[in-house]
């Protein structure tokens, strides 16, 4: 399949990089396939989330753990249900990118992480239950990723 995207420009996706979302994600239920797209000569962690029923909506997300290693909510399998049976060293976790014009106010929301079931290419977002300190909407990120940068760069 070939898509026109706004970050990536036109790309060929191949089936198996296809990932189904049967509840959409929090904001747009009508949006169900999308992919996982990321420049492997750029680093940062940042990943985007595209999505291919609507080739002009991208999302930045990425691995919580790059930006806070102690993050580990509880989830309820309930919530987990729609992924099928999860081998732990198939799920993928994902925490949406906020980037404002003024970079230093860049985060992540840590309350509504997106699970992805790598082996049979499923996905949910969930809002996980916790105090609101600890799985803030708005993680602040910028100087976390700045520190990582210099510290690349010794």
């Amino acid at each position: 399949m070939v898509i026109k995207t706004k970050v990536f420009g036109e790309i060929e996706i191949d089936d198996s990089k296809v990932i189904t979302f049967e509840s959409g994600i929090i904001g747009f239920p009508d949006l169900k396939k999308f992919t996982l797209l990321y420049d492997a000569e750029k680093t940062g962690g940042i990943k985007w989330l595209q999505s291919l029923d609507e080739p002009a909506f991208a999302m930045p997300v990425m691995d919580p753990l790059y930006v806070k290693e102690t993050y580990n909510p509880v989830v309820e399998d309930e919530l987990l249900k729609p992924l099928g049976n999860l081998n732990p060293d198939e799920i993928l976790v994902l925490v949406t990118v906020t980037v404002p014009k003024e970079l230093t106010q860049m985060s992540v929301n840590l309350q509504a992480p997106i699970i992805v079931n790598a082996e049979n290419k499923t996905g949910c977002q969930i809002i996980v239950d916790g105090e609101k300190d600890e799985f803030p909407v708005k993680f602040m990120i910028y100087d976390i990723l700045q520190k990582k940068k210099e510290r690349a760069g010794e």
